[in-house]
């Protein structure tokens, strides 16, 4: 039979594996997301950079006329009393 000290020493070295096993898997995942991240970042600016580009070879846009409104002068407002 097994004694519980080798079982317990089994087990913390199985716990240590596990953990070393997990640590490389969390860090390969970390890796991916942040390829991930800077091909997206990559595209994003590509198309930025398109745009900036494409908008400086157009023509300015024409300047949006303003239409002012007339200011309505308002009549006082007579009274009852001011009919007599």
């Amino acid at each position: 039979m097994i004694s519980d000290q080798d079982r317990k020493r089994a087990e913390r070295s199985f716990k240590q594996e596990e953990r070393a096993r997990d640590g490389r898997k969390a860090i390969s995942e970390y890796e991916v997301q942040a390829r991930a991240t800077r091909a997206k970042t990559e595209r994003l600016k590509a198309l930025r950079l398109a745009k900036e580009a494409e908008a400086r070879t157009d023509e300015p846009p024409a300047k949006p006329t303003v239409r002012r409104t007339r200011r309505r002068v308002s009549m006082p407002v007579k009274e009852a009393n001011d009919d007599r």
